[in-house]
């Protein structure tokens, strides 16, 4: 290559870098990480073109980057947040974390480490799904812990924890938030008498959502500028049960909702885990009704979350700290809310289960409104944003930085994907096409003991014409050598990987060896 032409490409790729993160190699940025729960793609209407209204959000898109093809890869339990957390704070696959995720072992370096290491404060406020020795050593604070000891499946009635260096989180230690005769908010313990829910409403106490935003800004307003911030907001919202304020409710009236075009009535067929919580959350059928009942209910708690992540934003501009801050938005896993006649997210369909929002935004980030339509997964967050803030990733991550992408250096880290749900269901993106594999296979309840679940079906979509799954094209004679390829890299894809029992600690069953 001619001299000249090297220089003129080595000076296009260094004002590309600048033009996407304002900052001095020196300079450390403050990182923001806003973590939702059970948050599809096409809940942030700036995403989606859904009626769900999220101003706050789509701020958050227009002053950033929007990544439009972020997935979560999948999960070896129903409660696939536990995971899609595991993932995002050690940056490592489905298949090489310890188990189903429950816990982070010491050798999977966690973000906060990661960034206390680096002289960063780290600062949790929410809900933390895995084990108490990796929150503990993952940051230095925290408040209004969630999710720890007790649960009374309503977001008015939340159980919180303070903050407790020595990771304990006794359940005794756990409070609720209520009212008072005068409307003041105290806090209180938990009694025999508070059973679960949903029945709380915002008569009884705040919000999860406000309270986890409250704290936030809280922060904010006393952080030390002497040391950077790293803080990890993560709401439980918009998780059932949902439950919003009066006011938002109000905004959305079902018979005025419209159903997505992957709505049905039922599921054509038994995936493997169709009668768990998630789905006895409604009746079957899933009638129009029933559908756009749950559908407004969903937009009502996203759009009140909305409102409260506004309040931080809000907060962080005003603390003056918005200027050097990183801003990162992610949701932990797609919702079906009537697609497909399926509730939860213990599918691989898009929406219905992996297919998250991702931004990062702020000012900062200085190619406003660009949307990123490269592949990638939750864990390829951290270290992204490690190289954003120039903080060392730890060995232990074997995500993939999107900062070539963002950097304009290159389309793509990840020409495929591949995502697993238990041993009932594989799935293989490449290019346009999108390939799922069901199995009929072994299954051990924890109440009815063995049992045979599923069914050995194959479907193939066009993602690209058909982005809502709605017309499986695996059976038109067209598609024979398309099908028998995906399916020949989707089993190369497992190998890799290593998509076998034997590494996931605890699983009793293989997917592939129910797979023919």
């Amino acid at each position: 290559m001619h001299v000249l032409s090297k220089i003129i490409i080595v000076t296009a790729i260094l004002l590309a870098s600048g033009n996407s993160l304002a900052q001095k190699k020196k300079e450390r940025p403050n990182v923001l990480v806003i973590y939702t729960d059970d948050h599809r793609f096409s809940g942030v209407h700036a995403l989606g073109g859904m009626e769900v209204k999220t101003p706050n959000m789509d701020a958050l898109v227009n002053d950033g980057i929007a990544f439009t093809n972020t997935y979560l890869m999948g999960a070896f339990s129903g409660a696939t947040c536990i995971p899609s957390r595991a993932m995002l704070h050690s940056g490592r696959h489905l298949f090489s974390l310890e188990g189903q995720g429950h816990s982070i072992p010491d050798e999977h370096i966690t973000i906060g480490e990661t960034f206390k290491k680096a002289g960063y404060n780290t600062h949790i406020i929410g809900k933390w799904h895995n084990d108490n020795k990796s929150l503990v050593r993952s940051f230095d604070s925290g408040q209004k812990i969630m999710g720890r000891s007790v649960y009374l499946t309503d977001h008015f009635r939340m159980p919180y924890h303070d903050w407790d260096k020595a990771g304990a989180f006794k359940k005794e230690d756990a409070y609720l938030l209520s009212y008072d005769d005068k409307g003041k908010e105290v806090r209180r313990a938990i009694t025999k008498a508070d059973k679960k829910g949903p029945f709380g409403t915002e008569q009884d106490g705040p919000h999860t959502s406000e309270v986890f935003a409250h704290e936030a800004v809280q922060y904010l307003k006393n952080a030390k500028k002497k040391k950077p911030f790293f803080m990890y907001v993560a709401f439980h919202a918009p998780h059932d049960p949902r439950q919003a304020p009066k006011q938002y409710r109000d905004i959305y009236t079902p018979e005025n909702i419209t159903l997505p075009p992957s709505y049905m009535a039922q599921h054509p067929f038994d995936n493997g885990h169709m009668y768990l919580r998630d789905e006895r959350l409604g009746p079957w059928p899933r009638t129009k009704g029933v559908a756009k009942q749950h559908l407004a209910d969903y937009y009502a708690i996203i759009t009140h979350l909305d409102d409260q992540i506004g309040k931080i934003i809000k907060a962080l501009k005003d603390s003056g700290a918005y200027k050097n801050t990183l801003i990162v938005f992610a949701g932990d896993s797609g919702l079906a809310v009537g697609n497909h006649g399926l509730l939860g997210k213990q599918n691989i369909y898009d929406e219905d289960g992996i297919h998250v929002p991702f931004m990062l935004s702020g000012n900062l980030i200085k190619d406003k409104g660009r949307k990123i339509n490269a592949l990638s997964y939750i864990h390829d967050i951290f270290p992204t944003v490690c190289e954003l803030a120039h903080v060392e990733a730890p060995h232990s991550v074997n995500g993939k930085s999107l900062l070539p992408v963002i950097e304009h250096m290159t389309d793509e880290v990840r020409s495929t994907t591949y995502h697993a749900y238990k041993q009932f269901q594989r799935a293989y993106r490449k290019g346009d096409y999108k390939l799922i594999e069901y199995v009929r296979a072994n299954d051990l309840h924890w109440k009815y003991g063995e049992q045979i679940r599923g069914s050995r079906v194959t479907q193939l979509f066009n993602i690209k014409n058909d982005p809502w799954e709605t017309q499986d094209i695996s059976f038109f004679l067209e598609n024979k050598e398309l099908l028998l390829s995906m399916q020949k890299e989707m089993k190369a894809k497992a190998l890799e990987l290593g998509d076998k029992k034997e590494n996931i600690k605890g699983e009793k069953y293989d997917f592939w060896s129910f797979y023919y």
